[in-house]
């Protein structure tokens, strides 16, 4: 028969406390964690909601003229505008065609869909050929809206002249459309308008649009003006003719933030692609 056990020979049960701790993770892991997770936060928080804004209000509270802000290498610049600039001192903005590196050329917004004209588009044109800049209008494209309608809206409403650079077509958006579907609209639009204007329209877009949404070699007959912020180069490979290369640029004569462009060439390279 076996003895019984003594109290003081029996195992001592572990506490639920004495577990817990010798599970649990060491207090200097947890916090070396912390604070990579507050490390990672915080740096996803400044660089997708802080720089952005940090940098566009950094460029507002230094506002330089244009041409201090010209990307190197490039000597043809202008401006896009619309609405959105106001009433805008055309005679302050002819001051910049008599810098050293003179504002030659100007885009205006003159239609949306179907049935919008840009409120000011009228007055802009009058005004920017008064004063001798080159220019032409642009079309806003509502993907939703039949691209045959938009293309005939623009051409009733827009009376290019010789002189005048080609007809721009603003792409930003596919509305959700299949790809083939929203590519073969898109298409509509600029034969349309080209038959009609005896030149091939200048199609715009951001560069990560196009190269997601227009990427049809189609789309490369026509001359390109990309939209790509905030970098010192293009890194778009195909061929290209225009660049906004920031929406917060000042021009004197505007009040609020303008968009500034430059031309890939010489003026003697622009002028031919003006109207005859």
């Amino acid at each position: 028969m076996n003895k019984p056990t003594s109290r003081s020979s029996r195992p001592r049960k572990t506490s639920r406390k004495r577990r817990k701790q010798e599970h649990s993770m060491p207090q200097w892991l947890r916090s070396l964690l912390t604070v990579m997770i507050v490390v990672v936060f915080s740096t996803a928080f400044y660089l997708f909601f802080i720089r952005p804004y940090a940098f566009r209000w950094h460029l507002h509270l230094n506002r330089a003229p244009y041409y201090t802000q010209l990307p190197r290498g490039y000597e043809v610049c202008g401006i896009d505008i619309s609405h959105y600039q106001g009433n805008i001192n055309w005679g302050k903005v002819a001051k910049n065609r008599y810098t050293d590196i003179p504002l030659q050329f100007v885009f205006i917004k003159a239609t949306d869909g179907n049935d919008i004209v840009d409120e000011s588009y009228f007055r802009n044109m009058a005004q920017a050929r008064k004063y001798g800049f080159i220019v032409s209008a642009y079309h806003y494209y509502e993907p939703q809206i039949d691209p045959l309608q938009q293309a005939d809206f623009f051409i009733h409403t827009v009376k290019l002249k010789k002189g005048d650079l080609p007809p721009v077509l603003d792409v930003e958006k596919s509305g959700h459309l299949v790809k083939a579907v929203f590519q073969n609209d898109v298409k509509q639009w600029l034969k349309r308008v080209e038959s009609r204007y005896g030149v091939k329209p200048i199609l715009y877009t951001s560069y990560k649009f196009k190269l997601d949404y227009l990427d049809d070699d189609f789309f490369n007959r026509y001359p390109y003006w990309i939209a790509h912020y905030y970098v010192s180069s293009i890194a778009y490979k195909g061929k290209w003719s225009f660049w906004q290369y920031t929406d917060v640029g000042y021009v004197p004569g505007i009040s609020g933030d303008v968009d500034l462009n430059v031309f890939n060439g010489s003026m003697d390279e622009m002028v031919s692609l003006l109207l005859n």
